[in-house]
């Protein structure tokens, strides 16, 4: 076999269980694509010894007969998992020198079933950006190209979805506070699923806002995302969300029969200057799976208008509990002190040199909300609309609507600088059809689509009932399995 490096999780599983390759060939091939692929700054912190040590006892595991979904499959990690002995810093320079004495349950989950690390995956600083550009290894770079500009890969997950893309690696963890799972898949067409909050366990992965952050994984296709998340997801007693669920064989559950299903178009989602070309694959999408069985119904979302804004005083106040921890003083960055500095000086410096701008922006705006005479005008109130948009969903989900369909993201993927160089808020847009799903705790999957005029990747949002991701996943299977989406970037790295 050649080109192992291009295989997906099922492909490579199969392959693995039938004896035609190797898990020690699979990880050299994704680890020399790696070492042709620095263009792409995708992987931050390399581990080929680690690697290939894991590859070397799950060929023993499979050749005992001892082989769980995810043995012996090559994967990348996002930075914001805690990975023992290995350098773990959420894009971040106040994390520098971090080196975990501990496991992520997430990540110790795929490793305990024989899964391979090839190394850490890049991403926006602390998960906060849309596009990758806030890292301190500086951005991510997109496969896709269409000129001579560099493309975003999304964020905050850029590093994960570039990988992906390219064949670096068979597939990759990613989080979703506010879409940054599904944003980046949609820009780099992959396939990216935000499960149910409390499906993952978040507990050794670097918190950006609590209540919303949720891991899920980052693959070629459906059936890989099923496969990874079953190993994934799971209760744990040390994440006091975590839901003690039994975990379902999601890829058993993947039918793809959608016949009778209804899918549920909002309206709040059709805004002033969407596109052309996103209401057409709206609008294609819902015809592939009406096509496929389904029936397609309109239906309304009414607080929609109100989750961004909620969403970007939520996620701020939390952001500014919990970096709060990060003063130098016992781990990560220390800045250098002047003589009769005392400890605020320390904490101040240290804050100032190691959080970037837009983690600093969202610190203070999480402060300000938090504070004393404005907790009940932003805070609350924020609290208070997002059980509104979370009602709206129960009431659709109620009325016996089975999955609701979405675009992915505003655009396709965007130039690097492009927003970063206007108003902060333009670079917030992209998770305007994103947000709503975390604050109210839905599973939710982006898949890709179609091509853009440009020949850009374009994905559409299924959002699924809490706890149902079989169901959720079935449905993605059935329009991925329409959409027939088989285009790769040229090679150009």
């Amino acid at each position: 076999m050649t080109d192992l490096n291009t295989l997906g999780l099922a492909e490579a599983r199969d392959a693995l269980r039938a004896g035609s390759t190797t898990s020690k060939e699979l990880t050299e091939a994704c680890l020399k694509a790696i070492e042709g692929a620095g263009a792409l700054n995708a992987f931050v912190h390399h581990t080929p010894e680690i690697a290939m040590e894991q590859a070397a006892a799950a060929d023993a595991r499979i050749a005992e007969g001892d082989a769980p979904a995810m043995c012996g499959l090559p994967i990348g990690i996002k930075d914001l998992f805690c990975t023992k002995g290995v350098p773990s810093q959420a894009g971040s320079r106040i994390l520098e020198g971090f080196l975990p004495e501990y496991e992520s349950t997430v990540s110790g989950n795929l490793l305990g079933s024989g899964a391979v690390m090839l190394g850490k995956l890049n991403m926006d600083e602390f998960a906060m950006g849309s596009s990758n550009e806030t890292s301190v290894y500086g951005n991510a770079i997109n496969p896709w190209k269409v000129d001579e500009r560099q493309l975003t890969p999304g964020g905050s997950s850029g590093g994960s979805a570039a990988a992906v893309a390219a064949d670096l690696c068979l597939a990759a963890t990613g989080t979703d506070t506010g879409g940054s799972i599904r944003q980046p898949a949609a820009f780099t067409g992959t396939v990216g699923i935000k499960p149910t909050y409390g499906r993952c366990s978040r507990w050794g992965v670097v918190a950006f806002a609590s209540s919303l952050d949720q891991a899920g994984p980052m693959t070629k296709s459906v059936r890989d995302a099923a496969i990874m998340l079953e190993t994934m997801c799971g209760y744990d007693p040390k994440d006091s969300t975590s839901a003690d669920l039994a975990v379902p064989n999601f890829e058993a559950l993947m039918t793809g029969n959608i016949r009778g299903k209804k899918i549920g178009l909002p309206k709040e989602y059709r805004m002033d200057g969407m596109p052309a070309e996103i209401d057409k694959l709206w609008a294609d999408g819902a015809d592939m799976l009406r096509d496929a069985g389904a029936e397609i119904v309109d239906i309304s979302l009414p607080h929609t208008k109100y989750a961004l804004p909620a969403y970007y005083v939520i996620a701020p106040a939390e952001a500014s509990s919990n970096l709060a921890r990060y003063d130098g003083v016992r781990y990560g960055h220390r800045a250098t002190l002047d003589a009769g500095d005392g400890i605020t000086e320390m904490y101040e410096k240290t804050r100032a040199e190691g959080f970037g701008p837009e983690v600093q922006r969202r610190v203070m705006i999480g402060t300000y909300v938090l504070s004393a005479g404005f907790y009940d005008a932003y805070y609350n109130r924020a609290r208070r609309v997002r059980t509104l948009i979370k009602k709206d969903f129960e009431d659709v989900f109620a009325a016996g609507v089975d999955a609701i369909l979405t675009p992915a993201t505003p655009s396709s993927a965007f130039g690097l600088g492009e927003m970063t160089d206007v108003d902060p808020v333009q670079m917030y847009l992209n998770d305007v059809f994103t947000v709503t799903v975390n604050m109210a705790g839905l599973p939710g999957i982006s898949v890709p689509v179609g091509l853009d005029s440009k020949g850009l990747p374009m994905g559409l949002q299924l959002i699924g009932r809490p706890w149902e991701e079989g169901d959720l996943l079935s449905s993605a299977y059935a329009l991925e399995k329409a959409a027939g989406f088989i285009a790769k970037p040229t090679k150009w790295w």
